[in-house]
């Protein structure tokens, strides 16, 4: 497979990779069982500051991609793709899919946008453009302290639930079962994704050495991991 080949299918992989995050967001917004930590978060904050829950997540993204620093994350085409994509994403995906009415179907959809959810973070960030703002600090916390992914994520889930119950944002079953379950969810589809023979990590230029790339690799101790 040529190089150009390979770019364009990871740029495809990234581009369905978040639109399926966003929708993976707003399917569990129509399931009505809790709403995402970071969600809480954004709710908690707007009891805080005088801003619009639009505002808040772009300014959060901005402070969060302060902790990539001492984690040594650098932001890729992916990071800046995440935040111009998902948003419109899920806004299609809430405009095709109703609320369901009955809890069982309700939890249904709540257990679809979970997994799709995590189906979509190992996709998206398999292509190897860089993450997310919020998924760069489990990335990071991989690779810098060689923590599993299951544990990153759900401390930072953990944590991020917390902080905002606290302001004043809304928790709910949902919320609470996504917290723990998404870290270990994402954990053995990362792998996965890195396998396809466009994959940054499978790429060869030819001679059978690896292409090189612009995107940060991780650590070999981290792989190992």
């Amino acid at each position: 497979m040529s190089r150009n080949t390979a770019l364009t299918i990871r740029l495809v992989q990234l581009v369905v990779g978040l639109f399926l995050y966003g929708a993976s967001t707003a399917l569990q917004v129509r399931a009505v069982v809790g709403v995402s930590s970071w969600t809480v978060l954004t709710q908690g904050l707007e009891n805080v500051v005088p801003w619009s829950f639009g505002v808040i997540t772009v300014v959060s993204s901005g402070v969060i991609l302060l902790f990539w620093i001492p984690l040594r994350q650098k932001p890729g085409i992916g990071t800046l793709l995440n935040a111009l994509a998902i948003g419109p994403s899920a806004d299609l995906v809430l405009w095709l899919v109703p609320e369901p009415a009955g809890l069982v179907p309700r939890i249904g959809l709540f257990v679809a946008g979970l997994v799709l959810l995590a189906i979509a973070t190992a996709f998206y960030i398999g292509a190897g453009f860089g993450t997310g703002a919020r998924d760069g600090l489990m990335v990071g916390l991989h690779q810098r302290l060689g923590w599993p992914l299951w544990l990153a994520r759900t401390i930072i889930e953990v944590t991020v639930v917390i902080v905002g119950w606290i302001l004043g944002g809304d928790v709910g079953a949902g919320t609470v079962i996504a917290a723990f379950a998404i870290g270990p969810m994402v954990q053995p589809l990362m792998p996965l994704f890195r396998r396809f023979p466009w994959s940054p990590e499978r790429t060869t230029s030819g001679t059978g050495a690896p292409t090189p790339t612009l995107e940060a690799r991780p650590a070999p101790a981290a792989r190992a991991s």
